[in-house]
């Protein structure tokens, strides 16, 4: 019998503490699906999901993260159209200026306000679900 496993990924919400309102860093996608999202990745075999949302931070930001919590998992089957994966979101912060890397075409600061509106996977959701934890300390419900 052949077993079929979602992949596992990390998220990582990156809040830039030195400048006000603590904005976010998000990539613009250079692979499909392509638009806007958090950055992120798979977790490697071996690797912790901390150990990737570090290392998958610092590839598509060129930004060092301390990790502040682990925020919540995102599993829906159809969440990524690639395949089916399910996501640890983590809540970062750091200092600095991001510059795009790895499969990242672009790089931007949003503040709440200014978020794009074509992001990728589930990643309004995700976002929807941190704006509403930041403001109003609600964290997102199990489904």
């Amino acid at each position: 019998m052949t077993y079929r496993n979602p992949a596992p990924t990390v998220d990582i919400i990156i809040e830039l503490i030195d400048r006000p309102h603590r904005p976010i860093v998000l990539i613009e996608r250079h692979n499909p699906p392509l638009g806007w999202a958090i950055p992120g990745g798979f977790v490697d075999y071996g690797e912790s999901v901390e150990v990737a949302a570090r290392r998958e931070a610092l590839e598509e930001t060129s930004l060092q993260v301390e990790l502040i919590e682990q925020f919540h998992v995102y599993s829906d089957p159809s969440r990524d159209p690639r395949k089916h994966t399910l996501s640890v979101v983590f809540l970062a912060t750091t200092t600095g200026e991001p510059k795009a890397g790895d499969d990242a075409k672009g790089i931007e600061i949003f503040e709440s306000w200014r978020v794009p509106g074509n992001l990728c996977f589930d990643h309004d959701k995700i976002l929807r679900d941190y704006w509403r934890y930041r403001h109003y300390g609600i964290r997102p419900r199990l489904s």
